[in-house]
Order: structure tokens, then C-alpha cells, then sequence
């Protein structure tokens, strides 16, 4: 093979990513087999989790999906997990999975009455302190009845639909044109720069709230998480008795969080504050009143049935008529028939956005496999067992809180609500004490997990939608954003925790 092929080859590996990066995957992959035969299969398999964390966290750099992806292919063949393994562990979650492929792309067919709706909402509500409690108190609302990752594709939604009408304008254009790649900063125009930056800075701060806002209402309820859910089968807990038992930590928790929410936008920390440009304003206010002005009896007619079909969506969602994803899927069908849109092409650009996240998933439950089949967390999981009385309740919180973080947090709460169940079975544990942990484990698998995008799936979607590099949301700019929530909602929960025990 000659050098101008090596060339080609070296070249389309990973394509535009940095040269830096391409070398640091390489050397992963040769580092991995050689930790495995040498070190052994748990050093091996934590290097694994510590390489699939700085390809998310380098997700502005390369999608994660093809190092996480090669990471991924590799383990399986040197030994760390069987592809049996990673199957099961897609099949426990394939609820989610159907979820991502037809809730989100349900949520597209949705986007010109979200635009509608919170169009308005942003124009009346003048205080930028006053509009990010509404959006985390909404979002703590809906994730509460209905699921966090549904409620992150409403939140993405709007703010494409926001960005795209702004960047228009911003780079020579009109607001109401179609053809206009909002990803392309090149035409912006050099006066509307720094407009367009506090916009996004705007933005950020107003998804985090909202991404926040899921954890705080998620982990109230039965149904406002998949772990929750799993907990309260485990422990025989309807709804209210979940709600009720829950209250001594989540309530705390939630005023706490909205609380956060105020301060960072009254003191400007952390990456928060930034309020709504006047020139954007006003391109919104021209923009909606030009959407009013020019809406024909067909427009008002695909608004009442997206409105009609939201209805459905929160009740379906409410209720449990059936599992979230054919409910997404429902919400296809009815919007796709009654507004007209009848063409293949046309309906396949709203799973666009969904599927490379779904693919992403699929080799995230790769790596949750691994830490199954190499029991990388047996050490803490014993440790923490072994303690008694109080401090056990603590450190089973602070225990589920540090895996969470850095893992999946379905998976954490499956392990550790297993292993007290069978100490309970086996009369290891009173009732009440099973009670406690069982509080513990729900508590610190939701909320210490805001931490990183890697414990809440909510986050990791935010992280790789195609909303992220428009607005530069990366992995540390997350990191650091979520990290006074982090703080003050982990302190208050292990306090509640400490006095509930």
C-alpha cells in the first residue's frame, strides 16, 4: 500500500476530528487489550469507563457514538463482556430504546405549536429570574408524570426552533426563510456577533434549568424515572405510598433546587444571568407577529390537532395507557394522518435526531455490560453493605451518588436494590431498614447523578443533540453549570437522608 493511501486512510479515520484526538483513540485501543492480559480485567475494565468518559466529554470534537463505538466493539472481543451481555442489557432497556425512536421524532411533528407556545411565554415574561423558574418548575412538573427524556426533546425542540429564526436574521436573511443552515456562522453579519452569542449563552442557561428541572420532578414519583419504577416493584410501593415515602427527601431537594435556579441568575455565576438581547426580542417579536398575520385556516387547523395530540401525549403518558415509546409512536401515526404529511421523505427527517443518540445508548449498555461481567463495582457494593445503622443509610446515598455519576443510573439502582432485597429475603435486614435503603438508593441514583452528563440520559441527549454545538454546550461547560445544583441538591438530600434514617 502506497503513502498517499496511508494517507487516505489516516485521514478519514474519525474524519475532522483533531490529529490529537485521533492519536489519543489509537492509543486506547492498543492500551486496552495489554491492561486486560497484563493488569487484569478490572484495571482494564475502569480504563474502559474512564476512555468512554473523555469520548463524551470531547462529544464537540467527534460524536461519540464512533470511539465509544470502536471502545466498545473491542472490549467484547478481547473478553471484557459477551455480546449476550451487551443484548441483555438492550433488551432490559428497550423501552427506552423504542422511547428514542418514536417519542422524539414525535416531538418534531410537534415543533410549530412548541414554537407557538413558548414563543409567547418567552415575549410575556419579561424577568429572565422568573422565566428560568418557569422552565425548571415545568420541567420538574411534566418528568414528574411523564419522562425526562420526553420532556429534553421539548426542550430541544424549542431551542432550534428559537436559534434557527434568530440565526436567519442574524446572517442577512429574513426570518421566515426555510433554506438556511443555522449550523453556518459565516454569513452573520460582523454587528450581530455578540448579540448572537449572549443569545446562546441565553439559551445554555435556560436548558440547563430545564435539564435540572427533570431530575428535581423525576425523582418524586413512581413514574417519573426508570429506576423509580424498578424500586417500587421491588418494594411492593404504589403510587402514592412512593410519593408519600419519597417527600422527606425530594421536597427538601426540589425547593432547594428551585431555589439554586433564582441565585445563579440574580448573581450571573456559573455560566448563568445572561438575558434575552433586545435585537433578538425584537426579531421574535416581528417573527410572531408575521406567523400571526400570514396563518392560513390550514395552519390554525395542524395547531389544533398538534394541540389535541399534546393532550393525548400527557394523559397517555399520565395514565400509562401503554409503554411511552407506542405511545410516541401513536403520536405519529395521528399527527402524520390528520396534518397531511403523507411523504416517506417527509416523515423520515424527524428520526434524524434520535437515532444517532439511540446508536449511542446501544454501545453505552456495551460498557454498562463490561462493569456487569467484571463486577467493577462489587468492592464499593460490599463495603457499603458491611456498615450498619445510620451510616450505612449515608453511604448507600453517597455510594449510588459517586456510580451514578459516572455510570448508568438505571443500572446502579437494578445492582444495589437487588442486593439489599436478598439481605432483607436472607433476614439481614428489618423492614424499616429496608425501607430507609431502599430511600437512599432512589434519592442518590436521581439526584448526584446531574453531576455529569453520563448519569442522567436526560443530560447525555442534551449533550449529543444537534442543539449542543449551536449553542456550545459542551461536556464541561455542562459539568460546570450543573455543578452548584450538584452541590446544594446532593448536601440537602444527604441531610434529609442523614434525618429520615
Amino acid at each position: 500500500m502506497d503513502q498517499s493511501m496511508v494517507r487516505a486512510f489516516a485521514g478519514n479515520f474519525l474524519g475532522n476530528a483533531p490529529l490529537w484526538y485521533k492519536k489519543t483513540i489509537i492509543g486506547f485501543l492498543i492500551l486496552n487489550p495489554l491492561l486486560f492480559f497484563t493488569v487484569g480485567p478490572f484495571i482494564a475494565g475502569w480504563a474502559l469507563i474512564a476512555e468512554f468518559i473523555f469520548a463524551l466529554a470531547m462529544a464537540l470534537k467527534c460524536y461519540p457514538l464512533q470511539p465509544g463505538g470502536l471502545l466498545a466493539i473491542e472490549a467484547i472481543i478481547i473478553g471484557m463482556a459477551s455480546p449476550e451481555t451487551v443484548y441483555m442489557e438492550a433488551r432490559n432497556n428497550f423501552e427506552v430504546i423504542l422511547l428514542l425512536v418514536f417519542m422524539v421524532a414525535g416531538i418534531y411533528f410537534m415543533k410549530n405549536l412548541l414554537l407557538f407556545v413558548f414563543t409567547r411565554l418567552l415575549l410575556n415574561i419579561k424577568s429572565k429570574v422568573a422565566l428560568s423558574l418557569v422552565f425548571s418548575g415545568m420541567a420538574a412538573l411534566l418528568s414528574a408524570f411523564l419522562d425526562a427524556l420526553t420532556v429534553t426533546a421539548v426542550l430541544i425542540a424549542v431551542g432550534i426552533g428559537f436559534y434557527s429564526v434568530y440565526h436567519r436574521v442574524a446572517s442577512g436573511g429574513h426570518h421566515s426563510h426555510s433554506d438556511h443552515d443555522h449550523g453556518d456562522d459565516n454569513k452573520v453579519t460582523d454587528n450581530s456577533r455578540a448579540d448572537l452569542e449572549q443569545f446562546r449563552s441565553f439559551l445554555r442557561s435556560l436548558l440547563m434549568h430545564g435539564a435540572v428541572g427533570t431530575a428535581l420532578g423525576g425523582v418524586c414519583t413512581l413514574v417519573g424515572e426508570p429506576q423509580n419504577l424498578l424500586i417500587a416493584e421491588k418494594m411492593g410501593w404504589n403510587f402514592l405510598h412512593f410519593l408519600q415515602v419519597m417527600s422527606p427527601v425530594t421536597m427538601p431537594v426540589l425547593f432547594a433546587g428551585l431555589l439554586t435556579c433564582a441565585l445563579l441568575e440574580i448573581t450571573g455565576k456559573f455560566g448563568y444571568g445572561a438575558k434575552l438581547p433586545d435585537s433578538v426580542r425584537t426579531v421574535l417579536v416581528e417573527y410572531s407577529a408575521a406567523q400571526d398575520e400570514k396563518r392560513t385556516p390550514s395552519d390554525v387547523a395542524e395547531l389544533v390537532v398538534q394541540g389535541l395530540v399534546a393532550v393525548f401525549l400527557v394523559v397517555g403518558l399520565a395514565l400509562h395507557l401503554a409503554p411511552v415509546g407506542l405511545i410516541g409512536l401513536t403520536v405519529i401515526v395521528l399527527q402524520t394522518a390528520f396534518n397531511g404529511i403523507v411523504d416517506e421523505h417527509r416523515i423520515g427527517h424527524a428520526f434524524e435526531e434520535a437515532l444517532p443518540f439511540t446508536a449511542l445508548l446501544v454501545v453505552f449498555f456495551a460498557i454498562v455490560g463490561v462493569i456487569h461481567e467484571q463486577h467493577l463495582f462489587k468492592p464499593i457494593i460490599d463495603t457499603v453493605l458491611a456498615m450498619e445503622g445510620q451510616m450505612r443509610t449515608v453511604m448507600f446515598f453517597v455510594a449510588n451518588g459517586m456510580l451514578s455519576v459516572i455510570s448508568d443510573n438505571v443500572f446502579v439502582a437494578t445492582v444495589y436494590i437487588n442486593e439489599v432485597k436478598a439481605a432483607f429475603d436472607a433476614g439481614h435486614l428489618t423492614r424499616e431498614e429496608l425501607e430507609h435503603l431502599a430511600v437512599a438508593i432512589n434519592t442518590g441514583t436521581n439526584i448526584p447523578s446531574v453531576g455529569t452528563p453520563n448519569g442522567q440520559a436526560a443530560f447525555l441527549f442534551l449533550l449529543t443533540s444537534a442543539l449542543a454545538p449551536l449553542i456550545r454546550l459542551s461536556y464541561g461547560k455542562m459539568v460546570i453549570m450543573a455543578l452548584p445544583y450538584t452541590i446544594v441538591m446532593s448536601s440537602v438530600a444527604l441531610v434529609a437522608v442523614w434525618f429520615f434514617d
